[in-house]
């Protein structure tokens, strides 16, 4: 004998997700139409004129920066998604026992960022030179 399924139960569980799909659609053209109403507007000569700091400008505005700049960024953002990685890990390990296998993966994971540390660390890309 077939189960019969209760509908509107299904129905009524995916009320929630319309509703959030309805104002996720319309609220951004609304917000968007009362800024354009509301704001005020000036068309002014001064308006478009640069703005730094409360004072004029000087100079050219396309400098050259030291590459280290970005490669201290690269590594930190590696490091920072290493984090990433490792938080959620620990709190499951803390919390429920994990399986050898994750804790093989998060072990390759450490070993491989260590390597990339120390592939910098020996490139000399963590030093700061005083040009």
């Amino acid at each position: 004998m077939p189960e019969i399924i209760d509908t509107s139960s299904i129905i009524n569980s995916y009320v929630p997700v319309a509703i959030f799909l309805i104002v996720g659609v319309v609220m951004p053209p609304i917000t968007m139409l009362i800024v354009k109403l509301l704001s005020p507007r000036s068309k002014s000569k001064q308006k478009f004129t640069t703005y730094e700091s409360g004072s004029d400008p000087t100079g050219d505005a396309r400098i050259q920066f030291n590459v280290e700049y970005y490669i201290y960024a690269i590594a930190f953002v590696l490091f920072d998604v290493e984090i990433l990685f490792l938080y959620p890990w620990a709190t499951v390990y803390r919390g429920h026992g994990i399986t050898s296998i994750a804790t093989t993966a998060i072990l390759a994971f450490i070993v491989i960022m260590v390597i990339g540390f120390i592939y910098e660390w020996k490139k000399g890309a963590l030093q700061w030179s005083t040009k």
